[in-house]
C-alpha cells in the first residue's frame, strides 16, 4: 500500500493530538498536517500549488482530508465550497471525509450533497477507521 498524505482540519487541539497519535500508530501515512480551520487549509493549498517556477508541489497536496464541520473563521461547509474552485488545478484525487461530533441528521444529509465528500465518520475516529478509509479508497 502506497503511503498517503493526510490533512486534519479541526479546531479542537485535543482531538488533533489524539488523531496524530492514531495516524502515527496506523503506519500508513507518509505525512500529516493539521489546520485549525478551513481558511488555513485553503490558504495552504493555494500557496502549495505554485512555486516561483509554476510547478505544482504535489508532495504537499493531501490524498485524504478529515474535515470537521463546526470551526471558527471558515467551517467545513465553507471549505467545501472554496475547494471546488481549487480542485481543477490539482492533478490529484483528494478524498474528503467529514469527521464530526455532530449527530444532527441535517449535517449527515448535507454531507451527501457534496460529491467530493466520501463519507461521514462520527468522532472519535479510530485506527481501524483510518485503515478502512485507505483500504476502501485505494484498493
Amino acid at each position: 500500500m502506497k503511503e498517503k498524505i493526510i490533512w486534519i482540519i479541526d479546531d479542537d487541539i485535543i482531538y488533533q493530538t489524539i488523531i496524530h497519535k492514531l495516524i502515527e500508530k496506523s503506519g500508513i501515512f507518509s505525512a500529516h498536517y493539521s489546520f485549525l480551520n478551513g481558511k488555513e487549509a485553503i490558504t495552504t493549498l493555494n500557496n502549495t500549488f505554485l512555486n516561483n517556477t509554476l510547478e505544482i508541489k504535489e508532495e504537499y497536496i493531501p490524498d485524504i482530508i478529515l474535515l470537521d464541520i463546526n470551526m471558527p473563521v471558515m467551517d467545513g461547509w465553507e471549505f467545501m465550497e472554496e475547494i471546488k474552485t481549487i480542485k481543477s488545478k490539482i492533478n490529484k484525487n483528494i478524498i474528503i471525509y467529514i469527521v464530526s461530533s455532530s449527530i444532527a441528521i441535517e449535517d449527515k444529509n448535507k454531507s451527501k450533497t457534496f460529491t467530493d465528500i466520501m463519507g461521514y465518520i462520527p468522532k472519535p475516529i479510530s485506527v481501524n477507521d483510518l485503515i478502512a478509509i485507505v483500504a476502501t479508497e485505494y484498493n
